[in-house]
């Protein structure tokens, strides 16, 4: 399907260099460096003194949450400073001083801008006032907040189906907010809700809710402390998750032992030099990683196949490896799992996962005895064609060991955003559960739709073929997150209406649908005051507890509104404030949205109470060895395929990763620094044999090309650069590559992106002059 498109932009921004400088990779992560980096970009955005009031307060038990990762707070904070270098570079970014409003969009045309990189647009500062893009226009213009209430729900109102609406959440949003947005959607007529786990994470809810009942991790953070291993198979905390850092030091001093399993060889998990101590700041650190493991990408199944193998080997002489009275009360499964790895052979196994029978055997040797296990995952399991699949076969190591439900032992999917659980929670889903929706009629007193609604893969089809008319994101950047960027992008155009709540500029407001709107709304950081009474709202860390968060600083703008505000008054204009849910009133006091969410919502109770201090944890099966639900009424070991690349002589195999110097999408500087890569981006890291097999050498220029469905994507003007990475895998940062992602090629069962795993061709473009 072929369209003109309605605005000359590009969705890609410039493909220009800015720079590079190349560096030896660094052995160690924090310490002085990572303090003076964070207060550096604090005080430039923020000033001296309000930069120091609010990470004084982040991360608190009377502050606010981190707008980072979704890392979990101690039970005790440190009053100093219970925050990283990332979590204070994304405050700094959400609470800079520099702002844009009407003056700013009138000097500046949405083509002009998306000429801009993501780096450059984000720079530009805090939204300030309400503004749409009207259809033919080349500049947003201002608009009130009633007259863009009143647009959305006209152009709801016209719609031929409520299914011709989407409705996306990102991971920012507060349980608050999810709970209202979901209902919302609902109430309208449709479950259209995709979310940003459905890139992320949903490999790891799809896979643990196969396994073991619950698509959770079953840790608390003090199980780490007291773990005898901690497996991080497909994560670099160092830079995605720096307090995790923390933890595993914690356990490295109580003896246990950390075992790192990833392509690359990553700083944090090398060296960690605390910067709460003293040896952060002028000792030699905490040796993290005991052992690394460089598996080939996407080849963590035969890796795993073969610790099993090895695994049985063992317990079939003494019959203490696995713990067989805890599988025979709560597992099934492991006489189908015990045959099927019978079916390999250890050189098979051996040569597709490209680590050595060596650093296999030592790390078959650590788990060997041990039973208090934890395995830790990102983005680098669940991003495959087989991500489900990934996971299921850690989980299978888990299961054998009794590592599962018991103190310092389980399972820890490392949620990439500070509320991407919490939405979920809340009802943020694309499927239907049916005893939700029967409590939404009980309690909320409408009939919510009964039809599946489409997730992000879904959406971009949809967009693409012209069934979504109107596209509402709550946060996120969209078009630079989702996979196969021109692909979404036309989408986007295709729509009659797209509307982004939102705190900065970013691509997804200047690649859009015929008419647009951009909603300015507070940062997580931001004091929210109703009717003289500062509001709190809520948010699930990425182990399942719910605590408040409540904002310290003054707005950017009295033209901003809080979420919650701008969901409720959107339903309350949508409705003519004739609709069961008092939606204007729970706009106007957030305890009426809690004590809906604690009715509506299983495993929510007084929450009012209860998310103070500490807050409390919702109920999780897998502490309770609860295996009901399942196969038997037990946990379920699985038999999982060996990926197969199929890979030509002349392809590689790339993975997306992020730089030191962003979070998801957002850019906070040209950095790699952990790795060595300074001012640029547009690089692709490559093994010193596969630039020799093409006659490349450091800083050539070469496009990138992926070939999926008979369709051909280009990523160009990529520099060379050698690296440590197994030979036939390339790396290189996203969302410059997502291009390269095909929309219809993701994971079996979870529909999540193949974006650590794409199969590339390479051609030079240029020689370096070195």
């Amino acid at each position: 399907m072929k369209q003109k498109k309605i605005r000359n932009v590009s969705a890609q921004g410039p493909e220009r260099f800015t720079g590079i400088r190349l560096k030896e990779p660094m052995d160690s992560a924090a310490g002085v460096l990572g303090v003076k980096e964070a207060l550096r970009h604090g005080f430039k955005e923020m000033g001296v003194l309000k930069a120091m009031r609010a990470l004084l307060e982040m991360n608190q038990k009377d502050g606010f949450d981190c707008p980072s990762c979704a890392w979990p707070n101690p039970e005790t904070p440190s009053k100093v400073a219970e925050y990283c270098e990332n979590g204070a570079k994304a405050l700094a970014d959400e609470a800079t001083s520099k702002q844009i409003g009407r003056s700013f969009f009138a000097n500046n045309s949405v083509a002009q801008l998306s000429l801009l990189s993501d780096y450059e647009l984000n720079r530009f500062g805090r939204l300030t006032e309400p503004m749409v893009l009207r259809p033919n226009k080349e500049h947003y213009e201002p608009i009130s907040w009633d007259e863009a209430y009143d647009l959305i729900a006209s152009e709801l109102r016209s719609l031929d189906s409520p299914d011709e609406a989407i409705f996306y959440t990102s991971g920012r949003s507060s349980n608050e907010a999810a709970y209202l947005y979901g209902m919302f959607a609902r109430a309208f007529g449709t479950n259209n809700m995709p979310d940003c786990s459905n890139m992320c994470h949903e490999s790891s809810g799809m896979a643990l809710s196969q396994t073991l009942g619950i698509g959770k991790g079953s840790i608390k953070l003090e199980d780490l402390y007291h773990a005898e291993v901690v497996i991080v198979a497909g994560q670099n905390p160092g830079t995605n998750h720096p307090r995790m850092l923390s933890a595993l030091e914690k356990c490295k001093q109580n003896g246990g032992k950390v075992i790192s399993i990833n392509p690359l060889r990553e700083a944090g998990l090398v060296n960690f030099k605390n910067p709460q101590k003293v040896s952060g700041f002028i000792g030699n650190g905490t040796d993290l990683a005991d052992l690394h493991l460089p598996v080939k990408i996407n080849q963590d199944i035969s890796l795993m196949k073969l610790v099993l193998q090895k695994l049985f080997a063992l317990d079939a002489i003494n019959k203490a490896v696995f713990d067989h009275d805890f599988i025979a009360a709560y597992v099934d499964g492991y006489q189908e799992l015990k045959h099927d790895l019978s079916r390999y052979t250890p050189e098979t196994l051996l040569a597709d996962c490209g680590v050595s029978e060596a650093q296999i055997d030592t790390m078959v040797a650590m788990l060997a005895g041990k039973s208090k296990i934890v395995v830790c995952w990102a983005m680098g399991l669940t991003q495959h064609k087989n991500g489900v699949e990934n996971i299921r076969e850690y989980v299978n190591l888990l299961l054998l060991k009794g590592a599962i439900g018991r103190p310092n032992a389980g399972t820890c999917p490392v949620r990439g955003h500070s509320n991407v659980q919490g939405d979920r929670s809340v009802g943020i889903m694309h499927f239907v559960n049916k005893d939700l929706n029967e409590r939404i009629e009980k309690h909320l007193g409408f009939d919510p739709p009964t039809e599946k609604g489409v997730d992000t893969v879904g959406t971009l089809k949809a967009m693409y073929e012209g069934d979504c008319k109107v596209f509402v994101c709550l946060g996120g950047n969209f078009l630079m997150a989702a996979s196969d960027t021109e692909y979404t992008a036309a989408g986007l155009q295709r729509c009659q209406l797209t509307v982004q709540i939102s705190t900065k500029l970013n691509r997804t407001h200047l690649v859009t649908g015929k008419t647009a709107l951009i909603l300015p709304t507070f940062g997580r950081s931001e004091k929210d005051m109703k009717n003289g009474t500062p509001q709190y709202q809520t948010m699930e860390d990425s182990m399942g507890r719910v605590q408040r968060s409540r904002g310290i600083l003054k707005p950017a703008s009295e033209q901003l509104r809080a979420e919650p505000q701008i969901i409720a008054a959107l339903a309350d204009t949508y409705f003519n404030g004739d609709h069961p849910v008092p939606w204007k009133a729970m706009g106007e006091d957030y305890e009426l949205i809690r004590k809906s969410i604690d009715t509506v919502i299983k495993g929510f109770k007084d929450t009012a109470t209860r998310s103070k201090g500490n807050g409390y944890y919702l109920p999780n099966n897998v502490r309770e060895l609860d295996f009901s639900k399942l196969k038997n009424g037990k946990a379920q070991l699985t038999v999982n395929r060996i990926p197969e690349h199929d890979l030509m002589p002349d392809e590689l195999l790339l993975m997306t990763i992020r730089s030191h110097d962003q979070f998801n999408t957002t850019i906070y500087g040209l950095d790699d620094r952990y790795r060595g890569i300074y001012n640029e981006r547009r690089v692709v890291l490559m093994h010193p044999s596969d630039m020799h097999k093409r006659k490349l050498k450091e800083k050539d220029v070469v496009h990138l090309f992926s070939s999926y469905g008979g369709v051909t994507r280009i990523a160009k003007r990529f520099l060379v650069v050698p690296y440590e990475i197994p030979q036939g895998n390339i790396a290189a940062y996203f969302p410059e590559t997502n291009v390269l992602i095909p929309h219809d090629q993701y994971a079996d069962k979870s529909n999540t992106p193949i974006s650590k795993s794409i199969k590339v061709t390479i051609a030079i473009a240029e020689r370096t002059n070195g």
